[in-house]
C-alpha cells in the first residue's frame, strides 16, 4: 500500500526491518525489489540495532521536528537540515563528545560514555572500536 501511494522513483527508498518473516518472504521481498527498494535488514540476533535506529529517530523528532510542515518539500528541506545538524554539529555523549562526523573519520578507539545494560556491568569502562 505504502509503494502505491508513494510511488518512490527506483533507488530513493530504503527499507529497512528486522529479521521478521514476514519481511523476508519471498513475495514481500519481490515486490521492494520492483519499486526498486534497497533492502536493509537487522544483523541476526541483535534485537538493539533497530532500538537505535528508533533512539535516532526519536531525537530528530523530538529535537527538530516537532510540527508540521506546509509541504512534502519543505518537510524534506527539515529532516535533510536536521540530519546535517545531528552528524556534523551535534556533539554526542556516547561517542566522547565528538559529532559522529568526527568519529567516522577516526581510526582507533573512542573512549564510550554509556553502559550496555543487557550484560552485567565490570565496572571498567568499555571503550568503542572504530572500524575503517
Amino acid at each position: 500500500m505504502a509503494l502505491k501511494q508513494q510511488q518512490p522513483k527506483k533507488g530513493e527508498l530504503i527499507h529497512h526491518s528486522d529479521r521478521g518473516v514476514q519481511y523476508c518472504c519471498s513475495a514481500y521481498v519481490e515486490q521492494l525489489q520492483l519499486a526498486g527498494a534497497q533492502i536493509s535488514m537487522s544483523e541476526k540476533g541483535d534485537p538493539y540495532q533497530n532500538a537505535i535506529a528508533e533512539r535516532v529517530n526519536g531525537i530528530l523528532k523530538s529535537n527538530w521536528l516537532g510540527h508540521c510542515f506546509a509541504s512534502i518539500e519543505q518537510g524534506r528541506q527539515e529532516v535533510t537540515k536536521a540530519v546535517r545538524i545531528y552528524n556534523e554539529k551535534r556533539p554526542h555523549d556516547s561517542l566522547a563528545y565528538l559529532t559522529p562526523d568526527q568519529a567516522h573519520e577516526l581510526t582507533g578507539i573512542i573512549k564510550r560514555n554509556w553502559r550496555n545494560y543487557t550484560k552485567k556491568a565490570t565496572g571498567s569502562q568499555l571503550d568503542l572500536q572504530i572500524k575503517q
